[in-house]
C-alpha cells in the first residue's frame, strides 16, 4: 500500500500543478480529494473539439494524438504527445469552457482525472497549488506575448518553419500538417511554386516528408536547429 501511495505521489509530481508540494501536503490532498483513474485503449477518442471541459486529464502513461483545425477548416495540425501530459488545462477556465482540439489515443493510455469541483477545492485549500496554477497560466500568457516580438523571418524557409511552430501546442516531436500547397502559399504570402521548392529542399535534407495533402515532420526540434 505504501509503495502504491509513493508511486501515486511521484506520478502527480510530474505535473507543474503539484510540484513543490511536500509529502505531507500530498498525503493530506490525496486523502481528501476524489481523483479518478481511467484506462483507455489505443485508437479511442478522449475528447472532441467543442466538448465541454469538466475535468482535467493527467496522462501518466501512453501517447496521444492531438489535432487542431483552422477556424475555416482549411488546414489542420496533428501532434503526437507522450506522458506526462496535461490535456488542454486552459479549457477548464475562461470564457470558452470547451476543448479546442480533438484528442485520441495512439497507444493504451492511463490517466489521473480531476473534476472541476475538486480542482476548485484544491485551489482553496493549498496555496502552493494556487501559485502553481497561476505560474502555469502566466507562463502561457508570456510565451504568447513574446511571439509578437520575435524577429521577423528573413527567408521563405523561415516563414514556413514559423508557420509550423506557431500552430503547435508543443514545439518538439512528431507533427502532421494537413494542408494544400496553395493554402500554405497563401499563409506565408508567397507563390505555390516557391513554397514547393522550399518544401522539397527540406525533404531532401530529411527534415520532413511530403505526402498528398499532408506534410509530415518527424522531429520538429530538428527542423528548428
Amino acid at each position: 500500500m505504501i509503495h502504491q501511495d509513493l508511486r501515486f505521489y511521484d506520478q502527480l509530481q510530474q505535473f507543474v500543478l503539484f510540484q513543490g508540494m511536500s509529502r505531507s501536503e500530498l498525503l493530506q490532498m490525496a486523502g481528501n480529494t476524489r481523483f479518478g483513474f481511467q484506462k483507455t485503449g489505443a485508437g479511442k477518442w478522449l475528447v472532441h473539439e467543442g466538448d465541454a471541459c469538466r475535468q482535467l486529464y493527467f496522462l501518466i502513461g501512453g501517447s496521444l494524438r492531438l489535432t487542431t483545425h483552422a477556424a475555416d477548416r482549411s488546414y489542420a495540425v496533428a501532434e503526437h504527445l507522450s506522458a506526462p501530459w496535461l490535456v488542454q488545462p486552459e479549457a477548464i477556465f475562461g470564457p470558452t469552457l470547451r476543448y479546442a482540439c480533438n484528442v485520441e489515443t495512439l497507444t493504451e493510455c492511463h490517466f489521473i482525472t480531476l473534476s472541476k469541483d475538486e480542482l476548485l477545492r484544491l485551489l482553496d485549500d493549498f496555496l502552493i497549488f494556487r501559485l502553481n496554477l497561476l505560474n502555469m497560466l502566466s507562463a502561457s500568457a508570456q510565451r504568447a506575448w513574446q511571439r509578437y516580438w520575435r524577429r521577423c523571418p528573413q527567408t521563405l524557409e523561415e516563414r514556413i518553419v514559423r508557420f509550423f511552430t506557431d500552430h503547435v501546442v508543443y514545439p518538439a516531436g512528431h507533427k502532421e500538417v494537413s494542408i494544400l500547397m496553395r493554402q500554405l502559399a497563401t499563409e506565408v504570402a508567397d507563390t505555390r511554386l516557391n513554397v514547393s521548392r522550399v518544401l522539397n529542399d527540406l525533404q531532401d535534407r530529411h527534415l520532413l516528408q511530403l505526402r498528398r495533402g499532408c506534410i509530415v515532420i518527424p522531429s520538429l526540434e530538428r527542423l528548428l536547429m
